[in-house]
This record gives C-alpha cells, sequence and structure tokens, in this order.
C-alpha cells in the first residue's frame, strides 16, 4: 500500500482513509514519544512543535499546540453530538455482541488469576476493548457520508477480533483455559466477525453506487 496523498482530490475511499490512519498513529506515537522525552525540559512546546513539524507556533502558543494535539489524537469538539451518535449505535447488535464478549472475558479473568500477569490474557482483553472502539468509530456517522472511513475503521475492527481469536488459541495451548471456553470465546468472536464482513460488503455495495466500480487501491 503507497504512502498517504495529503494532496489527494476527490471522495477518499477505505484505501486513502487507511493510510491517513497509518499516518495518525504514527504522529500520535511520535508525539507521545516526544512528550515523555521533554516532559521537564523549560522549552518542551518548541521542541515538540519543531519536531512535529508545526509551524507557527510562537505566535498563537498554547492554542496552535492544544489544537495540533487535539487533531492528532482524534479529539472532536462536538462532545454532544458524538454522545448522541454513540447512543444511536449502542443500541445496535452489533455493539451488543461486543458487549457480550467483554463480559465474557472479564469473567474469565475473575476465575483465573494468572490472567493478570499473561500477555496474551491481556492481549484477548485489549483487542475486545479496541474492537468495540472501532466499530463505534466507523458506525457512529449516522449519515455515513465518509464511506472509506467507515469501511477503513471496521477493517480496524476485523483486525481486532482476529487478534482476539488467536490470543485465545494461544491460552488454551497454555492450559489457561478450557477448550469449552474457548468455544464459548470463539462463537461471540464469529458472530462480531461476521456482523463486520457483512457490513462491509454493504458499504462497499453503497460505495460502488456512489462513486462507480473503478479500482480503489
Amino acid at each position: 500500500m503507497s504512502e498517504f496523498d495529503p494532496d489527494f482530490e476527490g471522495a477518499w475511499d477505505e484505501y486513502e482513509w487507511e493510510r491517513f490512519l497509518r499516518q495518525q498513529d504514527q504522529n500520535t506515537e511520535k508525539y507521545l514519544g516526544l512528550l515523555d522525552k521533554y516532559m521537564d525540559h523549560p522549552e518542551r512546546d518548541q521542541i515538540i512543535a519543531r519536531e512535529m513539524g508545526w509551524s507557527d507556533w510562537a505566535s498563537t502558543l498554547p492554542d496552535s499546540l492544544e489544537e495540533e494535539v487535539e487533531r492528532y489524537l482524534d479529539e472532536d469538539a462536538d462532545e454532544e453530538e458524538d454522545d448522541s451518535s454513540f447512543e444511536t449505535f449502542a443500541q445496535t447488535p452489533l455493539y451488543q455482541e461486543t458487549l457480550k464478549l467483554h463480559d465474557y472475558i472479564s469473567k474469565l479473568f475473575k476465575k483465573n488469576p494468572a490472567f493478570e500477569d499473561n500477555t496474551d490474557a491481556l492481549l484477548l482483553a485489549t483487542s475486545s476493548a479496541v474492537c468495540g472502539a472501532k466499530l463505534a468509530a466507523a458506525l457512529c456517522d449516522e449519515d455515513s457520508v465518509e464511506l472509506g472511513m467507515t469501511i477503513a475503521y471496521l477493517k480496524r475492527g476485523l483486525k481486532a477480533v482476529h487478534d482476539a481469536m488467536e490470543s485465545g488459541h494461544r491460552l488454551v495451548a497454555k492450559n489457561l483455559i478450557t477448550r469449552r471456553q474457548l468455544g464459548t470465546l470463539l462463537r461471540r468472536i464469529f458472530r462480531i466477525r461476521n456482523a463486520i464482513i457483512e457490513l462491509m460488503g454493504q458499504y462497499r455495495a453503497e460505495w460502488r453506487k456512489r462513486h462507480g466500480s473503478g479500482d480503489q487501491a
């Protein structure tokens, strides 16, 4: 996949959004690393702004720095609208399935104290949480204006459930969960996985309807 092109014109497809989100991940990681490195430096803000390539920091600091941080960390100023959209999404069967998965994983943690220090168990819990977050990011846009973004976030949610699935298999191989528990876990994961794949197909069909069937890559 090629790099993100900031000058790309036209409607972004799922691949352009993936490139953009990957760049945002890199920018966020870089910013947090710089913040940790220069936290106590007297010229912290100036150094971070320079390293991040943010221009005109001196004339508007701290406002411009705050705006850049919010942009890179994907913070939305319109919280009331976000809350309303999330409440609608939270009622969907798909999100309810993610809650059931999270609840089941929480029960596994309570039954097995060894989970607290086990990398695979922690990855299982993290993947479940990430999946719910990515699905919320994908489906809280009630008007589905940015179809490419919706599909890109659905793909991230799909990766998260695949990570959870792999973690479950490693846990049963280490005898930290039983095959019966793995079966229950996989049934919940597959409900989410299948629903995501179905939604991706629907949104891709809508993309083709709106923008044609040309090559998106």
